[in-house]
């Protein structure tokens, strides 16, 4: 009997785990890698890190060399070899050597394609201009430290907003540039994070110093007599710019699939099935190439992350080496370092679960990752997204300095698990004071939840709030804080009243029962228990600003030396 044959087109995360995975299963395989590049088995996801110096050693981002492969493994990794074109009916793949440019067909039982995704550049004028870069490889990475190292680029622009942009403009930050973010959307982080959330991370982008640009396109990029680029035009303004890094986002390579005659999904990528066939059952595909199937709402989506190429290589090496396992889909789970914030997601945010039509019910929190009295507790924000008809779980945010990746895990595993809102309240979850609340942040939004569900609690959003105030509507805003807290910071205006909660009850009369009450304080825990109050005093129009002051859009007003407040009355700062 003829051993196996199984040839991988592509030499990183999702290529060499499958090759890995087949070895281990079947000792006399013959298995081949080939990648056109200089570099495999590296970690992408640590470059922006090792351009900031974070990382000291970029070796330690691709340490694994063909050699290592075929002396460990007895995996032949052929590098700088282009695979060109696939000949289903013969089963071979042809391949180039870019070195000798020799051709030849290397015949295979079983075919993986890993070709990962392109970064996209967006044909704008001067794209091309020596200063311009991408960051897919490490020699990518190799050609920015070498324009930094060479200390010409003093001022940077970062073309997008998402996980490359942020970490990039960190980096770049770091080694003491001029950094100006350009995003096309209203906010950063467009598919991670509602508004509400991506305010949060923005604001704390500024306040390091970089300048941030929302809801513009980079229009073109001029350079000077030699050819490097000087100067960036986003919309109508003029920006200097010596370095220029687009971080738009990847797009699925799928020129070798698709020429073949391979089925291509709606979003642009391989489509496979469960256990990451193509359309032809001899032909495998997986990593940043392939689209998956999103486990809140069962439809194809394009979310190109290292976690899942890893596991797509798991799945694949057991099922070419005949297996049956099977990869069930994603929830588009992913975290980012973003300066002093932490930010993660899963599942749906609210707008994307509007848009596939379900009614969303949101819970906006805040929390601690220890206990509030123990040393060096963080905070962080919470949002978390629930279904209205049967509380099921849809998604979560969590963006601040704290532990937000333990929030972000817990809440995936309950979407995995087909979890309610009732089931995730009421998790067992570890406590001790330099971990955690008694109550968790998690517990908590869940608990909001359940509150909104069962019409304890209704809520305004922040920015509905300001928008509000903008309007000039006739409502109070009820600031049911200390008198101290009120007086080192506040959202003024004249619908503002301060009244604080150990007094509400005595002095509750004093509220007009003819117009809507917003209750506000500084993390919204006293606001509902002052809305719950107060509905309990026949007031029917009360509604609680979620998540507290710490969700404000805008300024708040500060004052100092002023003398504590003893009346109900406005503040008009």
């Amino acid at each position: 009997m003829c051993n196996r044959r199984i040839v991988v087109v592509g030499g990183v995360a999702a290529g060499l785990k499958a090759a890995s995975r087949a070895r281990r299963r079947d000792g006399d395989a013959e298995i081949t890698v080939v990648d056109q590049g200089d570099f495999i088995s590296y970690i992408a996801c640590g470059l922006p890190y090792w351009i900031s110096g974070d990382i000291r050693d970029g070796r330690n981002l691709w340490p694994r060399d063909p050699e290592h492969f075929w002396k460990r493994k007895r995996i032949a990794v052929l590098t700088r070899t282009r695979a060109e074109a696939i000949d289903r009916r013969s089963r071979a793949l042809r391949v180039r050597d870019l070195t000798s440019g020799a051709v030849r067909d290397l015949p295979y039982d079983k075919l993986i394609l890993t070709m990962g995704g392109k970064a996209f550049v967006p044909p704008v004028p001067g794209r091309d201009l020596e200063g311009t870069f991408t960051l897919e490889s490490p020699k990518d990475a190799l050609a920015i430290r070498r324009a930094l190292d060479e200390g010409g680029s003093r001022n940077a622009i970062i073309v997008g907003g998402g996980f490359i942009g942020l970490e990039m403009a960190e980096a770049l930050w770091t080694r003491g540039r001029e950094v100006t973010l350009v995003e096309m959307m209203d906010r950063l982080l467009p598919g991670l994070l509602d508004a509400d959330m991506s305010d949060q991370v923005c604001r704390h982008v500024r306040e390091k110093g970089v300048k941030v640009i929302l809801g513009r396109a980079l229009t073109r990029l001029e350079g000077d007599d030699t050819g490097h680029v000087r100067r960036a035009i986003v919309g109508e303004e003029s920006l200097d710019a010596d370095m220029v890094i687009f971080a738009v986002g990847l797009r699925p390579n799928v020129k070798l699939a698709e020429e073949a005659g391979l089925e291509i999904g709606p979003t642009g990528a391989v489509a496979v099935d469960d256990h990451l066939r193509t359309s032809d059952p001899d032909i495998y595909a997986g990593g940043d190439c392939v689209e998956n199937a999103h486990l809140i709402t069962g439809k194809p989506v394009y979310v190109p992350l290292g976690s899942t190429a890893n596991k797509h290589g798991r799945v694949i090496g057991t099922n070419v080496t005949g297996g049956d396992d099977t990869f069930p889909g994603i929830l588009g789970t992913g975290i980012v370092k973003v300066f002093d914030f932490n930010v993660g997601k899963t599942g749906l945010t609210e707008a994307q679960a509007r848009d596939d039509g379900l009614e969303p019910v949101t819970a906006l929190v805040s929390g601690d990752d220890a206990a509030g009295f123990y040393p060096g507790a963080e905070p962080f924000m919470l949002k978390l997204v629930t279904e209205a008809m049967a509380g099921r779980l849809l998604g979560a945010q969590v963006v601040g300095p704290g532990d937000v990746s333990k929030r972000v895990d817990v809440i995936a595993t309950a979407l995995s698990l087909g979890a309610t809102v009732r089931e995730l309240s009421s998790l067992d979850l570890a406590y001790a004071p330099p971990y955690s609340h008694a109550m968790d942040a998690v517990i908590t939004a869940a608990n909001v939840v359940r509150n909104k569900l069962d019409e304890l609690c209704r809520g305004r959003c922040a920015a509905d709030v300001c928008q509000m105030l903008d309007r000039e509507e006739d409502f109070i805003l009820l600031d049911v804080r200390s008198e101290e807290e009120h007086a080192e910071k506040r959202i003024s205006g004249p619908r503002e009243r301060l009244l604080s909660l150990d007094e509400l009850r005595e002095r509750a009369e004093e509220l007009p029962r003819d117009k809507p009450i917003v209750v506000v304080c500084s993390q919204g825990a006293r606001a509902y228990e002052a809305a719950r109050t107060l509905e309990g005093m026949g007031f029917r129009d009360v509604r609680i600003m979620e998540g507290g002051l710490i969700f404000w859009p805008g300024e708040l007003h500060r004052d100092t030396g002023v003398e504590p407040r003893s009346e109900l009355s406005s503040c008009s700062g």
